[in-house]
């Protein structure tokens, strides 16, 4: 028998793709998107990228009416409504705890009146905070920068003796540090889900994302994804603007891969109660991420390297994936290298709008960019 899924805010990015991911293996997709203005711009209508058998309802996650007609007829749920952005969470707080939290909290009500197979709700590396590091005696430990040390421009961490830290891949039972709004908000979403989940035995499932490439991103949204604003910054002749040093690690996964692995935690049996990192499980620093995505735009731009903090940012975070591997039967299929590349021939044609000065100057008046 057929299952129909909804996907809520399936209209984005991840949403989109996990639809066509859905949709070549037999499931029927549903999706529920207000298709906000600083995704899809003004005025904004069912987007030419979204497969043509989705079937889009237009509407607010907020709205119990829209929740409830997106329901009916539903065997199972993707949750991936949120409002995103480390930095502008810092100082819209009302709009990200209200589409974020209290979005969940309306899905999760009309849930209780509408049972599902399963509910799977994106979270983020981003409650995270700092990833996992090693001591020089080989202990592993979590540490965090003081604001001392980053207005003096020490960017890596390093013990109470000052002794280098050497960041390792982070678990999912790393305890989180919330620091940005955003960061509350999707661990907000992960509890509500999974802890609503045990007490109504509704099968939950959170996989925190790290990273997330490919075609159909947000080019003009400043606080869309790093390589996205890199993409935006070098089609438009401008230098990728880096803060602090430009070594900070980063975990990167495609998107395509990110969907195969949200079909398999709807299909994987003991999956339920869990959380699950969704990455690609290598590393690379910030700037050469850059340098690669002007060599693939063939962009002779070397990026800026602007000595500068945002609140919210931290050092190092890349994934420990062993869990989706053990559990979910996840392994990721596509390298930087391939992905960046698919990536380059969707960027052909499009039309990005560099908001990035904008936005940072914005996080500057408000002491938010150091």
């Amino acid at each position: 028998m057929t299952e129909n899924v909804l996907i809520t805010g399936g209209a984005g990015f991840i949403g989109s793709h996990l639809a066509n991911e859905l949709l070549e293996n037999g499931y029927r997709v549903r999706v529920l998107d207000s298709l906000c203005s600083q995704v899809h711009g003004e005025g904004a209508r069912r987007p030419d990228y979204l497969n043509a058998e989705v079937e889009l309802q237009v509407g607010d996650v907020r709205d119990p009416s829209a929740v409830k007609r997106a329901l009916k007829g539903i065997d199972a749920v993707y949750h991936l409504v949120a409002v995103v952005g480390v930095g502008q969470s810092m100082y819209r707080i009302a709009e990200y705890t209200s589409v974020n939290n209290l979005g969940t909290a309306v899905l999760l009500e009309a849930l209780l009146k509408h049972p599902v197979r399963r509910l799977i709700v994106a979270s983020s590396m981003s409650i995270y905070g700092e990833g996992m590091y090693r001591r020089p005696d080989g202990s592993v430990v979590t540490a965090e920068r003081t604001l001392q040390q980053l207005q003096a421009g020490e960017w890596e961490l390093c013990d109470e003796y000052g002794n280098p830290l050497a960041p390792i891949p982070t678990p999912e039972d790393k305890v989180p540090s919330l620091a940005s709004v955003y960061a509350l908000s999707k661990y907000d979403q992960e509890r509500m889900c999974l802890m609503i989940g045990r007490a109504y035995n509704l099968p939950a499932v959170a996989l925190r994302f790290f990273n997330i490439y490919g075609p159909y991103q947000a080019l003009s949204n400043p606080y869309t994804g790093v390589l996205a604003i890199f993409a935006s910054r070098l089609l438009n002749g401008n230098a990728p603007l880096i803060n602090e040093d430009g070594k900070q690690l980063r975990d990167f996964v495609s998107v395509y891969d990110v969907a195969r692995a949200c079909r398999l935690a709807l299909e994987a049996e003991k999956a339920d109660g869990h959380v699950f990192n969704i990455a690609s499980g290598r590393q690379i620093t910030i700037r050469d991420l850059a340098s690669r995505v002007a060599k693939v735009l063939d962009k002779d731009i070397q990026p800026e390297i602007t000595g500068k903090y945002r609140s919210g940012d931290i050092r190092h975070c890349f994934a420990d994936i062993s869990r989706a591997r053990e559990v979910l039967g996840f392994s990721p299929r596509i390298g930087l290298e391939a992905g960046l590349v698919s990536l380059a021939s969707w960027l052909e044609g499009q039309i990005a709008h560099d908001r990035v000065s904008e936005s940072r100057a914005e996080l500057a008046a408000r002491g938010l960019m150091l």
